[in-house]
């Protein structure tokens, strides 16, 4: 079966004239149309009988984010630790649910390894029973097309087929489509709750080698209401920073969310952003988000995952508005730089009195990865219209009272957004526009944003670091 399937690949790649990365084994087609069916169907399978294919020192993907097949999972987990598999590891992106092989118990069957850290499996990469990979997320379907991560098994989570045997990888198109590209075997969990998306998510049943029926609702994610610190910085960012027609990117948490809320009066906004989230689903009913002014995908959001409620997958499935597109297309610093008037718009960790920003780590201690960010404030701030804004915010102070602009970053923190990626900076106290500034000036534009309880400590800072006060260069 492989055998033909790379002759038939390989007939492909002499006959086209499309990029590589729009291939694959397993793909007979230029993976942004309905893949072709191959003359074969999949084996239909209980759950256990479906894993038992894993074997020791073999390198498995596991579809991430509310996608995650949880049972496929929670199997396979019982299947190594049941016959003491050594060596499995496991390729993903951030993942919901139990993740019950990063037990300390079962450290010998299974090694984690994240390309985006999620809370679940954060104790496990700082206890070195798990690991990580920095990357950029527009680069990591590279990992798989130039075989840098060559996956044995690929568990991925589908719609039911329809009447054709399509499928549909529904809310998380990502490196999804990368993996499977080049896995030697897919196992499939098919659920009736995962929605059905347009764009990069197709995929016709015959190519799955085990298939599993498992109906479950999708996991949820509910963010709280954003408190009045947070909501006094969604208006900030609304008001001053967001025109009317631009197209915006937001990452997941109470801030993006908070921005989304003081949106209601904007007209004609798009969306491109990796995150698909419920506050958008509102701006599209209430019909502030329309996408009339983009050049790419107008009348369309894009997106690559979505994470939120049942809300969220209701409005996804069978939406034509909508499209889940790759992370390599969505999430590439020159496509998001063709959007008009682009807003970026991240949060960090802390950062420092010069301007650089750690987003994923806590000191020396890995806290989530370098995701998107960078990608986006990157191509935001070369858009092509000049009209773009890259945009960091976050409450001055941290839950504990301390100040997340400091002097200097804490030991050990990693630097995702360099001194010269910092562009405009938000607090509940204002905006500093670094761009341009010089270490002074930067120092003393932060000072202003910083919380009033910690400005003199932070002047002094400035003073000892710069030799010289930070307002004598404005």
């Amino acid at each position: 079966m492989f055998r033909n399937l790379r002759l038939a690949f390989g007939k492909i790649r002499q006959n086209t004239t499309k990029p590589f990365h729009l291939c694959g084994q397993r793909y007979l087609q230029s993976l942004r149309e309905p893949s072709q069916p191959l003359k074969r169907c999949p084996k239909w399978v209980c759950v256990e009988d479906a894993v038992k294919i894993i074997n020791s020192e073999h390198l498995v993907f596991i579809q991430g984010g509310a996608a995650t097949p949880m049972e496929l999972v929670r199997a396979m987990t019982e299947h190594g630790v049941c016959n003491n598999l050594r060596g499995v590891r496991l390729m993903h992106m951030s993942l919901e649910g139990d993740t019950p092989f990063a037990n300390p118990e079962f450290e010998k069957h299974f090694r984690s390894i994240s390309l985006y850290v999620g809370t679940n499996l954060r104790e496990a990469v700082n206890e070195g029973r798990a690991d990580c990979i920095p990357v950029f997320l527009h680069e990591v379907p590279r990992l798989f097309y130039e075989k840098r991560i060559v996956p044995d098994i690929a568990l991925i989570h589908v719609s039911m087929p329809d009447a054709r045997g399509f499928c549909s990888l529904g809310v998380s198109a990502d490196c999804t489509r990368a993996a499977i590209c080049t896995a030697k075997v897919l196992i499939a969990q098919v659920n009736e709750h995962m929605p059905r998306s347009f764009g990069d998510t197709v995929i016709h049943s015959s190519h799955f080698d085990w298939a599993v029926r498992y109906d479950c609702p999708l996991p949820c994610v509910i963010c709280p209401p954003p408190n009045e610190l947070e909501a006094e910085i969604g208006k900030i960012i609304a008001q001053r920073l967001i025109e009317d027609g631009a197209t915006l990117q937001l990452g997941i948490g109470n801030i993006p969310d908070a921005v989304l809320c003081a949106l209601v009066n904007h007209k004609d906004l798009g969306i491109h952003s990796e995150i698909l989230c419920d506050a958008m689903v509102d701006l599209v009913e209430h019909g502030n988000i329309t996408n009339k002014c983009k050049t790419k995908h107008r009348g369309r959001m894009v997106g690559s995952f979505g994470i939120g409620t049942k809300r969220l997958y209701d409005f996804l499935h069978n939406n034509p508005f909508v499209e889940m597109l790759a992370i390599n297309y969505v999430n590439d610093p020159r496509v998001i730089s063709m959007q008009p008037k682009m807003t970026a718009i991240n949060s960090c960790i802390e950062m420092d009195l010069t301007g650089q920003v750690c987003s994923d780590s806590l000191g020396c201690k890995m806290y989530s990865g370098f995701g998107g960010q960078l990608d986006f404030l990157r191509g935001a701030a070369i858009s092509q219209d000049g009209r773009g804004k890259a945009i960091i915010a976050f409450p001055s102070v941290t839950s504990k009272g301390e100040s997340k602009i400091q002097p200097v970053l804490k030991l050990g923190a990693g630097v995702v957004v360099t001194r010269a990626h910092a562009h405009y900076i938000v607090t509940e106290h204002g905006v500093a526009d670094l761009f341009g500034k010089t270490l002074r000036q930067r120092a003393n534009a932060l000072i202003q944003i910083a919380h009033p309880d910690h400005r003199e400590c932070l002047e002094k800072a400035a003073f000892d670091r710069l030799k010289s006060n930070p307002t004598k260069y404005l």
